[in-house]
This record gives structure tokens, C-alpha cells and sequence, in this order.
């Protein structure tokens, strides 16, 4: 049975685990050292304020005209999503945050150590509900193998296309706590939105970006690409 418009997921039980190891090497925290018994005391505090939520709606491909993409009603202008959608009948967009209980806590924590751990904690929770949104998803729909984009990824994609995806959405306020702002940047900061498709190369934004040694780069730039594919 075809998904109806409606199909909202909230995801706020999210697990939030930690591998110590892995965050002390990270953090460049020696085991064993004052700070090593000061992080794991410090973690287990924001472990308890941490509340990683994210939401996701099923969106149905109503009409396609040149370079906007017209989902669930509301229209998206790209021409790299376009063409990516060409051979697609829905989509997932997702909304993903650390959640406001950890970005409250961090913004508590008044020691400058402590801020930057704080920092990282979120980037974690974060990872922990973008995790469950892919999780949910492919258990659920079972789209095989899938591509990214998010607005303001890409110059093709700039950062006012926020307003569409989140129409198509909904309230991420009431049901996430996460609030798209006049600049187009949200809050918690540690949130990201995304539009998941059905893509059997595996498509990230990532790959048209010629940005040299972003610290959130997941796939290598491919100059050739955009004139090869999308032009």
C-alpha cells in the first residue's frame, strides 16, 4: 500500500552511547590523567541531559518542470536535485538535531574546557539522530542504496531552499524543538536538514563542492561531474 502524504515520523527516543576511547583520542584526552577522569564524569552529565531527536516525512514527486521539483505540493528548485530525481518517485526530508536539552546544558557550561567538550558532545548526539533517521528509514521503506543533499550544500542549492524543506516537513518546533531562523540557520545549532532519495551511486553533495579540506567532507570533489551529469 502506497505511503500517504502524511507520513510523519518523530523519532524522540534516540540512543545516546558514547565510546570513551574513541572521544578521549578525539579530544586528545591521555587515559589514566586528571582529565581523563574529569571528561568521563563530564559525559555522564550530558549523557543524562541529552535528548537527540530528529522527524521525517515521506514526500511523493507530484510534477517535475525543468529544474523544480514539485513534492507534496510544495516546489523545490535545483537543478543538481532534479536530475538526481529524475528516475525517483518520492523522497525522505529529515530534520536532525542534538536536541535543545544538550544545546541548554552546553550553553551552561561556563569553563572554556568544558564549552568545547560540550561542543563535541553535541556533534555526537547529533551523528546519534542522523543514525536513527537512516536507521528508521531503511528498516521501514527499504529504499536500497540512497543519496543526500542539503540546502546550501551547494551554490545550486542555496541555503533559502531551508523554507521549502521544511514546509514539506512540518513543525519542527512543536515536535523537535528545532527552529529555522531568518538566516536560514537553525536552532540547535547542531542540526542538519536533509532530502534522502533513492540513488544507486550513492550521491553526497560532497562530490560537486570543490572546497578544499572541509572538515565535513564525505566523498572526494569530482571536477568533472557537474558538466558530465548536470549541465
Amino acid at each position: 500500500m502506497k505511503e500517504q502524504v502524511t507520513d510523519l515520523h518523530i523519532l524522540d527516543q534516540v540512543d545516546f552511547e558514547i565510546d570513551m576511547a574513541e572521544l578521549m583520542e578525539k579530544l586528545h584526552v591521555k587515559p589514566g590523567s586528571d582529565n581523563a577522569d574529569r571528561l568521563e564524569k563530564f559525559v555522564e552529565k550530558a549523557k543524562s541531559a541529552a535528548k537527540p531527536k530528529a522527524i521525517y516525512r515521506v514526500g511523493f514527486i507530484e510534477e517535475r518542470n525543468g529544474d523544480n521539483v514539485v513534492v507534496n505540493g510544495v516546489t523545490l528548485t535545483s537543478r543538481v536535485l532534479s536530475v538526481n530525481l529524475e528516475k525517483v518517485n518520492r523522497i525522505f526530508a529529515y530534520v536532525a538535531s542534538c536536541g535543545t536539552e544538550l544545546d541548554d546544558w552546553a550553553a551552561s557550561q561556563e569553563d572554556l574546557l568544558d564549552r568545547f567538550w560540550a561542543d563535541s558532545l553535541m556533534g555526537l548526539a547529533l551523528d546519534a539522530a542522523i543514525d536513527a533517521v537512516g536507521g528508521h528509514i531503511k528498516n521501514r521503506y527499504q529504499p536500497g542504496k540512497v543519496g543526500f543533499m542539503a540546502p546550501g550544500s551547494l551554490e545550486d542549492w542555496p541555503l533559502s531552499q531551508q523554507n521549502p524543506l521544511f514546509e514539506i516537513v512540518g513543525d519542527t518546533r512543536k515536535t523537535i524543538g528545532v527552529e529555522l531562523l531568518e538566516s536560514m540557520l537553525m536552532k540547535p545549532v547542531k542540526t542538519i536538514s536533509e532530502i534522502m532519495f533513492q540513488n544507486d551511486e550513492n550521491f553526497k553533495s560532497c562530490r560537486l563542492c570543490p572546497r578544499e579540506a572541509c572538515p565535513s567532507r564525505e566523498a572526494p570533489y569530482d571536477s568533472t561531474l557537474y558538466n558530465e551529469k548536470y549541465k
